[in-house]
């Protein structure tokens, strides 16, 4: 395939700037940035770096966040060929049925046999963030707990089952740029939670719920996330989780003091947990010690800490939770070391380092697509480097022009 496909975001936002009959200047006022960086942005040479960058440009340009970086992304290989084929299954049974509803158009496999399959989804998919696997898996595992859940006998379970399931399908849409899908699954967590009636997975599906809304919406997330972290009869878990959460959101809105206090806060809950990683809950959080460390370096890239981030990340014990989470370390490391032209070896090393961990998360993240994007653009292309236009090619990312 032509890999010069995909329209850079730069250029997408030059496009649709311009169809508003908005000047670089008035659009660049609107956004909050210099009239100078987002002209570099719209040429290539600098990537959109932030969350909140990207919706405040989208909100200039008054279209949805994703239609700049949401994908779905054009597949480059198998695995993301395989990941892209599996979402309009996910999609069919997300919507047509209900937690609560009993699926008749085919009986549900053995026990034993959809068990099996969820044990793989958690214990050896999800932690190394393999979406083309779990894309494939999840739409039977969905089916088959919803029967599940309607026989007395193996309700509770089919019901956490269902609701793990719910979480890792959010997890590969959102990854994938089927937002929407991520929504929908986590409305889904919200029901199943709901008809099991237990403290500790309503605070699950509190926490989903913040977690998945909407970008456009960070005031809201954040007044999610932070009632979900106040659920005392909650585990410390998800109420951890949701204050990481809240952190994100405040970080998207700009706001570094409320980002560092739920930081603290989540902290305050590793310590007391006192473990590196928890894999309570089917792996839907892996909530400690070191994800918050994660946590905390990825709001810092976020607030423009830049090469300064290698201080925030040099005490996080990153082996001592599953690939996934490390892969999202090294990722979000060497996305704040490339934002320095003095450390972009290294950045670029960090999601290399990622990349050969986790490659479907890396090669998926659109704010990595995009400094990588930006990158090969200011390098002319041949001027590049091995690894630079290497990875590029296996994104299929392209410089503009």
């Amino acid at each position: 395939m032509d890999h010069g496909d995909e329209i850079p975001i730069g250029q997408r936002i030059r496009e649709i700037r311009r169809y508003r009959g908005l000047g670089l200047r008035a659009a660049a006022q609107l956004s909050g940035i210099s009239y100078g960086h987002l002209g570099k942005i719209e040429r290539g040479e600098k990537p959109v770096d932030s969350r909140r960058m990207l919706e405040d440009i989208a909100r200039t340009l008054r279209i949805h966040p994703a239609e700049l970086a949401g994908g779905p992304f054009i597949p480059v290989d198998a695995s993301s060929n395989t990941a892209h084929a599996s979402l309009e299954a996910i999609e069919v049974t997300l919507t047509e049925w209900l937690p609560g509803e009993v699926p008749d158009d085919r009986p549900a496999r053995p026990w034993h046999v959809a068990c099996s399959d969820f044990n793989r989804l958690v214990h050896e998919l999800r932690p190394t963030s393999d979406y083309a696997e779990m894309g494939t898996l999840v739409p039977d595992l969905m089916h088959d707990f919803l029967i599940y859940s309607a026989d007395p006998r193996r309700r509770a379970e089919a019901l956490k089952a269902l609701i793990s399931t719910y979480q890792a399908t959010g997890r590969v849409t959102s990854a994938l740029g089927a937002a929407h899908l991520g929504y929908l699954a986590a409305e889904r967590v919200m029901v199943a939670a709901d008809l099991l009636e237990d403290p500790d997975w309503l605070g699950v599906a509190a926490w989903t719920r913040a977690q998945y809304i909407s970008s456009l919406t960070r005031r809201r997330q954040y007044d999610l996330a932070v009632k979900a972290a106040e659920l005392e009869n909650a585990r410390l878990e998800s109420r951890g989780m949701a204050h990481l959460t809240a952190a994100l959101a405040a970080a998207a809105q700009g706001d570094r003091e409320r980002a560092e206090t739920h930081l603290d806060e989540a902290s305050d809950m590793a310590d007391a947990l006192d473990l590196a990683n928890s894999d309570w809950g089917a792996g839907t959080m892996n909530f400690g010690r070191t994800n918050v460390g994660i946590w905390r370096v990825a709001i810092g890239v976020e607030l423009g800490a830049g090469a300064g981030i290698a201080e925030v990340a040099r005490g996080v014990e990153w082996q001592a939770i599953p690939i996934s989470r490390q892969g999202a370390y090294w990722m979000e490391l060497g996305r704040g070391l490339l934002q320095d032209k003095r450390t972009r070896v290294a950045g670029m090393q960090a999601i290399l380092q990622a990349e050969e961990l986790t490659p479907q998360q890396v090669r998926s993240n659109p704010f990595v697509r995009d400094a990588v994007s930006s990158m090969l653009t200011v390098a002319r292309r041949d001027a590049g480097g091995l690894d630079l236009r290497g990875l590029a090619y296996r994104m299929g990312v392209a410089p503009i022009g």
